[in-house]
């Protein structure tokens, strides 16, 4: 086995598999048409709304104040959530987006 020929000091992880590029550029898409819809009245970037909805879905975002005041999202990655993970952010963020009557510019429901 490989495993066998690494030497003593080398680590081994055994992980879910990472979220998709599929994944991640459905998940822009939505982000997107969430921020041009701006619903509830909230005007934001699509990275700015990534962070509203990882938080809701109980991900630890941090906001930031900017050089002008305004604050900014820091400290989050969904590179890092295996698909699962990015499968229930991306199903929350769809029933929200329904929810606020959001005009989805990818009209498929599914995703990995």
């Amino acid at each position: 086995m490989l495993i066998d020929k690494a030497p003593s000091d080398w680590l081994c992880q055994v992980s879910a598999p990472k979220r998709t590029m599929p994944q991640n550029d459905k998940l822009w898409a939505m982000l997107t048409d969430i921020s041009i819809a701006k619903p509830l009245g909230r005007k934001m970037t699509p990275e700015q709304w990534k962070a509203v909805m990882m938080s809701a879905c109980g991900w630890e975002v941090q906001f930031l104040e900017g050089l002008d005041g305004q604050p900014f999202p820091a400290g989050f990655r969904t590179s890092k959530m295996n698909k699962q993970q990015m499968a229930d952010l991306i199903t929350f963020i769809q029933a929200a987006g329904d929810g606020w009557g959001v005009k989805w510019t990818d009209e498929r429901k599914e995703h990995d």
